[in-house]
């Protein structure tokens, strides 16, 4: 396995949009629609968390982040190895996080950093455990400058049954080289700039204040 295009930090269709930007609209109305999305993600170094926060801003919604029964290592090397032996055995690692009635949201948000060139392993559990027929899927990712690789090919494969829209990918961090949370500051701004104008592409306006 290339190391180097390995745990890059942290991850087209269109559709009509899932509410209409009303200059009328209530708190409560506002409240009730920012209810209708969930934002799930896992993240290692921050980088997906941070694209997850600016999603939430834009759009509203429940944040969600994936955590496993037993974490993965600390070291780099050993979540290397982990990691690596799970893909190549078609594990996937039992989740602490449940999301009940997920049935429920309009929109499923899927966040996930580059791991292998792969989905990880983790979001692969999530998406095994919550039956998301019906639901409208939207894939966003961090990586450390390799992309996506194929996971948004395999979040359409496991989501066979459920609108996946385009996807949103953007560069993070590199752990490998000691590049932990990149998307601060300044950066920061240019990715929020970038989920603005995808938000926009793929139909998702924002919510009113």
């Amino acid at each position: 396995m290339d190391r180097r295009r390995f745990l890059q930090a942290g991850l087209a269709a269109t559709a009509a949009p899932l509410w209409s930007h009303s200059t009328g609209e209530t708190s409560a109305q506002a409240e009730t629609r920012a209810k209708n999305v969930v934002i799930a993600y896992l993240t290692r170094t921050g980088n997906t968390k941070a694209v997850a926060e600016i999603i939430r801003q834009e759009v509203g919604g429940t944040m969600v982040r994936l955590e496993l029964e037993t974490p993965y290592p600390d070291d780099y090397e050993q979540i290397v190895s982990q990691v690596d032996r799970e893909n190549e055995q078609g594990y996937v690692p039992p989740l602490k996080t449940k999301v009940d009635g997920i049935g429920e949201y309009d929109a499923v948000f899927l966040g996930f950093p580059t791991w292998d060139m792969r989905l990880p392993p983790p979001m692969k559990s999530f998406l095994h455990d919550h039956d998301l027929r019906g639901t409208t899927v939207i894939p966003f990712n961090t990586n450390g400058g390799y992309g996506v690789g194929s996971s948004f090919r395999t979040v359409e494969a496991l989501c066979p049954e459920s609108t996946v829209l385009e996807g949103f990918s953007t560069r993070g961090g590199l752990e490998r080289d000691g590049i932990y949370l990149a998307i601060k500051g300044e950066r920061r701004n240019e990715v929020h700039a970038e989920v603005t104008r995808w938000l926009e592409r793929i139909q998702m306006t924002q919510p009113v204040d």
